[in-house]
């Protein structure tokens, strides 16, 4: 949260009045500036980051409300206050269009009514720019929600692309290994059939027919077990003569699944009679 230290510029043409304005204020918790005309208070405003100013109406060379003015095109947040001796209703009715002046008090003032006022209005600054400055936060983390929004909904139309292409060349691969002439069987590390193409089912004539979810051992002998567990092992490809299955002798290729899927199975490709 932001720490405040308030600055009240004090402009009137009669220095009396600022010396006792200065006696008034010394003992409270914000620095006090003086001014003795408009053009001075406007160049002090330069110069530091005033949060109020309480000015005489009636000035030489330019009056209160004018100089208000002034200060609320390039201030806008600056507290403004007017002392005046006068009671003329036209003058204050211009310093509120002109110069959005917060309050006006009278010469002579109530000193304890006038630090009350200022010491109020100092609170409602600080409440003001609080406020302000949470509006701006709210609007940064929006933004910054807004972008990591709209980051992750690239990466989610991206991440759709990847799957919807990885999806299409896994069913076209399942399509080319199911129309492949040469019978194509997948065993898994459990020995366990997880893959067969439509070659097995057309070309091997075995009772009973081979089936996904059956033990290899259902249908070979315990060497070309003995033979796929040390292709899996090894990494090594073998190629095995002559394996009987059903009625007929058939040469088999063993390959082993490589990359993240070495040691998780084979791939027995099931060729001609010899």
């Amino acid at each position: 949260m932001e720490s405040f230290h308030h600055v009240v510029l004090c402009v009137d043409d009669e220095i009396n009045v600022l010396n006792a304005l200065k006696r008034l204020f010394r003992k409270e918790a914000f620095t006090v500036l003086t001014a003795s005309s408009g053009a001075e208070a406007l160049k002090l405003l330069q110069e530091n980051r005033v949060t109020m100013i309480l000015s005489d109406q009636r000035m030489p060379a330019m009056s209160g409300t004018e100089m208000m003015a002034k200060v609320m095109e390039a201030y806008p947040d600056i507290i403004r206050m007017i002392l005046t001796g006068y009671t003329d209703v036209d003058t204050i009715a211009e310093a509120i269009n002109k110069g959005h002046v917060y309050k006006f008090f009278l010469k002579p003032w109530n000193d304890q009514a006038l630090i009350l006022e200022i010491r109020q209005a100092l609170e409602q600054y600080e409440l003001v720019q609080t406020n302000k400055a949470l509006h701006r936060k709210i609007q940064e983390q929006n933004e910054t929600l807004r972008n990591i929004n709209e980051n992750l909904e690239n990466l989610v139309m991206e991440r759709t692309r990847e799957i919807e292409i990885h999806n299409h060349a896994l069913a076209l691969s399942h399509a080319i290994l199911e129309d492949l002439p040469i019978p194509i069987i997948g065993v898994s590390s459990e020995m366990i059939i997880a893959l067969i193409n439509q070659a097995v089912r057309t070309d091997l004539k075995v009772d009973p027919e081979i089936q996904i979810g059956s033990l290899i051992s259902d249908y070979f002998s315990e060497t070309v077990e003995r033979k796929i567990i040390e292709v899996m092992t090894s990494g090594i490809p073998q190629t095995i003569p002559q394996v009987p299955l059903g009625s007929c002798l058939w040469n088999m290729d063993i390959k082993p699944l490589c990359g993240r899927f070495f040691g998780k199975g084979v791939i027995l490709a099931i060729k001609g009679k010899p």
